[in-house]
């Protein structure tokens, strides 16, 4: 795309960024009624560019993406990768390209955000620049930087989890270091790793509803053990469960399909996951 039809869309894509208010997700073509977005975890599109990720998440009918560190912002930039240290062009670019399809960027992660707060606030910078409403991380060690800087940027801090061993894989861990801390700080439930972890995502979302500020959406066939990803509401996890009990405490933020399958041809999946987030605000919307 050259540099003054690119620079042309930069108004339209503020005015659309602009919507956002107070932290609150921006609703897209697809918007819920029942007040959440939908998006898609870039990482279901690993195989493909940023650029290609943007079109595919546009074609399944998603409101939009959580962008991870390191994709390859595709089109004219060869690979430059998608992060805090791309240029202006590049950024420019991409707000762009989510323009174009009417998309926006609900949240950066899961990548690492150092303690140093000079650095950490870079990060913050570029979410705040996109118009996100969270990050999402697993430096649970950079707590007091993070707490800090999610009040200022008015951005959440969605604290993600993976399966066992990993540090964060206990709801527990996450729930004792958010007691007391700012509300911006809380949870990226990922349910699909919680059941591999052998817990029951229900369980576990009816545990930490308050504090649950983003999803990273799965479905599975069984709970106790890795299975792959399944379209929503074929698996045994209790989905519209989950999503009635999050809504409870007034759920405003980003269910984002994380759909670990198929990885070169997912989008009719991902289509159907998000048919089913649509059915399920249009039943209790």
């Amino acid at each position: 795309m050259k540099r003054r039809s690119l620079l042309a869309m930069i108004p339209a894509a503020s005015a659309m960024l602009a919507l956002r208010a107070n932290g609150a997700p921006i609703p897209g073509k697809s918007a819920t009624s029942a007040g959440f977005g939908i998006a898609v975890q870039c990482w279901s599109f690993r195989e493909f560019t940023l650029f290609e990720a943007i079109e595919l998440a546009a074609g399944a009918g998603l409101d939009g993406l959580e962008v991870y560190a390191k994709q390859k912002i595709g089109g004219d930039f060869g690979n430059a990768i998608f992060g805090p240290g791309m240029t202006d062009e590049q950024t420019e670019a991409v707000i762009a390209k989510l323009a174009e399809h009417k998309l926006v960027i609900y949240n950066m992660g899961v990548l690492p955000v150092p303690a140093d707060e000079a650095k950490a606030r870079v990060i913050f910078d570029l979410a705040k620049r996109l118009n996100s409403y969270g990050i999402t991380t697993e430096s649970i060690d950079s707590i007091d930087t993070l707490e800090k800087l999610a009040a200022e940027y008015d951005i959440k801090v969605c604290f993600h989890n993976h399966p066992k061993p990993t540090k964060m894989w206990n709801p527990d861990t996450t729930l004792k270091a958010l007691e007391g801390r700012h509300e911006n700080l809380g949870f990226c439930a990922d349910i699909g790793h919680w059941a591999t972890s052998g817990l029951d995502p229900l369980e576990v979302v009816q545990k930490v509803a308050p504090r649950i500020h983003s999803f990273h959406f799965k479905d599975r066939a069984v709970i106790g053990e890795w299975s792959r990803d399944l379209p929503f509401g074929t698996g045994i996890i209790n989905l519209s469960a989950i999503l009635d009990e999050v809504r409870k405490h007034g759920f405003a933020g980003n269910v984002s399909i994380e759909y670990e399958h198929n990885w070169s041809a997912n989008q009719c999946e991902i289509a159907q996951c998000a048919g089913y987030l649509r059915g399920y605000s249009g039943a209790r919307g």
